[in-house]
Parts: C-alpha cells; sequence; structure tokens
C-alpha cells in the first residue's frame, strides 16, 4: 500500500511540475526576458535553465538536509538529469523542428559544460567534498553568466531562430477523463498564481511551487528506494532524473515549435551548466558553512555515469559540426536512442 502512495505521489508531482512549467513558467520567462532585452540563446542559457532546473536545486538541497546519509539522491538526480537533458531534450527538440544554430553560443555553452564536467570529475576523485571546492563551482557558474551576456559583443553572430506561431490543438475526446481526474489540481493551481501581467511574481511563485514539490519526489524516491530494496542513486540516476526534467523538455519542445531551436538547445546545455555548478555548488557550501568539514559522496554509481555525461559533449559537438551547425529528426532520434540504452546499462547494473 505504501509503495502504491509512493507511486501516486511521484506521478502527481510530476504532473505538476509539468503544468506549472508549461501554463505559468514559459510565459513569465519570455515576459522577463523581453524586459531585460535578452537574446534567445542567452535567455534559454540563463532564465530558462534556471527556473526549470530548480527541482534539481532543491532535491540535492533536501537530499542532503534530510537525516541519514542521503546525498546520493541529489547528486544521481542531477547527473542523471544532465544525461537527459543532452540527449532527450536536444532529441526532441530536433524532432520537433530542425534547429540551425549559430556556432559562437554553442561554443561557449560546451566549453563551459566541458569545463563543469572535468571539475565534477576531479571533485568526485576522493569521495570527499571539502569547501574551497564547492565554492569554485559557484565561481566558475558567475564567469559563464559574465561570458553569456558579453559573448554577442566578442564573438558577433545572428540570431537564426525564426519564430512560427504555434496554434493549440484542440483536446481530443478521449483526454476527457484524464482531465476530470486533474481538474481539482489544476483548480488549485488557478488559485495561487496571480494574472499574467504579474510576471515577475508568476516566475518567483513557480519557483516555490517546484520546491514543495521536489520535497515530496525526494521523500517518494526514498520510500521506493527502501521498499523494493533499490539503490537511492538509481532511483534517483533514472527515475527522479527524468521527472525533474519535465519543465525543462516541455520549455524547450514548446519554444522549439515555436522555431526557436537556438533557445531550446541552449537551455538544454544552459541547465547542465546550472545543474552541476549551482545545484550542486549552493548545497555543498551551504552544509559546508553551517556545519561539516566535509561531504562523503559515493561515486560507485555516479562516476561511471559522470563519464558518460562528458561522452554526450563530444557526440552533440561531433553532430553539429558534421551538419554545419544544423540539427534534424535523424540526429534527435539517435540522442533519445542513446538515452534509452544508457537506462538499460543503469537498470542493469543494481
Amino acid at each position: 500500500m505504501a509503495l502504491i502512495l509512493f507511486i501516486f505521489a511521484l506521478i502527481i508531482s510530476f504532473y505538476l511540475l509539468a503544468r506549472v512549467c508549461d501554463e505559468y513558467f514559459i510565459g513569465s520567462l519570455d515576459k522577463i526576458s523581453k524586459k531585460l532585452k535578452l537574446s534567445s540563446d542567452a535567455a534559454g542559457a540563463t532564465l530558462m535553465a534556471i527556473g526549470s532546473s530548480a527541482p534539481e536545486l532543491f532535491v540535492a538541497i533536501l537530499a542532503l538536509l534530510k537525516p541519514g546519509d542521503h546525498a546520493a539522491i541529489g547528486i544521481g538526480t542531477i547527473v542523471g538529469s544532465a544525461l537527459f537533458n543532452i540527449l532527450v531534450i536536444v532529441g526532441a527538440a530536433a524532432i520537433v523542428r530542425k534547429a540551425v544554430l549559430s556556432w559562437q553560443p554553442v561554443i561557449r555553452d560546451t566549453l563551459f559544460y566541458s569545463i563543469s564536467i572535468i571539475i565534477l570529475l576531479l571533485v568526485f576523485r576522493d569521495g570527499q567534498i571539502v569547501l574551497h571546492e564547492a565554492m569554485i563551482f559557484l565561481i566558475i557558474y558567475i564567469i559563464y553568466i559574465i561570458a553569456v551576456i558579453n559573448w554577442k559583443k566578442l564573438f558577433p553572430y545572428k540570431n537564426n531562430d525564426i519564430i512560427h506561431k504555434v496554434e493549440k490543438k484542440i483536446k481530443e475526446s478521449k483526454d476527457s477523463r484524464w482531465k476530470k481526474f486533474t481538474r481539482p489540481l489544476d483548480i488549485i493551481l488557478d488559485k495561487i498564481f496571480p494574472s499574467s501581467k504579474h510576471y515577475y511574481s508568476v516566475f518567483v511563485i513557480s519557483i516555490a511551487v517546484i520546491a514543495g514539490l521536489s520535497w515530496i519526489l525526494v521523500e517518494s524516491a526514498i520510500g521506493i528506494s527502501h521498499i523494493l530494496g533499490i539503490p537511492e542513486v538509481i532511483i534517483a540516476l533514472t527515475i527522479l532524473a527524468a521527472g525533474t526534467s519535465i519543465p525543462d523538455l516541455i520549455s524547450s519542445v514548446i519554444v522549439a515549435k515555436q522555431g526557436r531551436g537556438g533557445m531550446a538547445i541552449s537551455n538544454a546545455i544552459g541547465s547542465n551548466i546550472f545543474d552541476i555548478l549551482i545545484c550542486l555548488g549552493v548545497p555543498w557550501v551551504l552544509i559546508l558553512s553551517l556545519s561539516k568539514s566535509t561531504i562523503s559522496v559515493s561515486t560507485a554509481n555516479i562516476f561511471s555515469s559522470v563519464i558518460l555525461l562528458f561522452a554526450t559533449v563530444f557526440v552533440i559537438f561531433f553532430l553539429l559540426l558534421i551538419s554545419r551547425w544544423k540539427i534534424g529528426k535523424k540526429a534527435g532520434y539517435l540522442l533519445i536512442g542513446l538515452y534509452v540504452a544508457y537506462v538499460l546499462w543503469a537498470i542493469s547494473i543494481v
């Protein structure tokens, strides 16, 4: 009975994450990025990445704060989510609409992404995290934000995104049963969020709701892990990683349909940079500053996943290079296929 309740809580939380992102987050993000006069790739790499990666951040913080040794849940979720982002999200965006990218922002994001993974590998080598190592993560992210803001001045490039109006499809009658089930949840969300004209408030409330749902995800994942006897890190690398990346996936597919493929790709890679540098760096700095001198991390299943994470950088970069900075359906299906293979491998080593 407890297992059913935990699974039910996971499903509801994933649905609410998707709804908050689809209905509230995207609209507020567009208004904020226009207010700040950000280019599509800059908005994708910063605001969209930060907002849609909030689940991973709160999962990592809550996993560290929860009594007991649950750090692997946060780390596993972030590493697994990074693999999901780079393979599934980029793949899905490419399948939805072929994207023509400018090489300058791609070079920027892959460079910082590679640096992030290298630092992660170096930090994990002894299984112990100390304060100065955690601080390095935050410093590099600050440098990345500065680079995003100034990159276009240093390396001028044109925005290749072409905006297309996407008509909302009328829901088929077959969805009516599902809508009846989710209607109470939708009504609650509509009551929580203010009018879309208050877009800063909508953005902040979105993050707060995501934080609450992340707490439910952590508790449910720990419960399922204990009942089934599966290591927490495996649950995190697969189920939690995919579930917390739903906002990223929806955000990227929506903007890809609109013809903003560059924004979708920048969101996926920018989210990974945020996941590694902030979602790990911030919780580590908080814990190490307040109480502990070191944080122990189990590298058994995570280290091999980080190596695979580094390999995905070369796969994406190679695909873009041989296709002259274009990415379409064939590459999209290949990337998603690689993620399926990774999940099967992760399950097989339990």
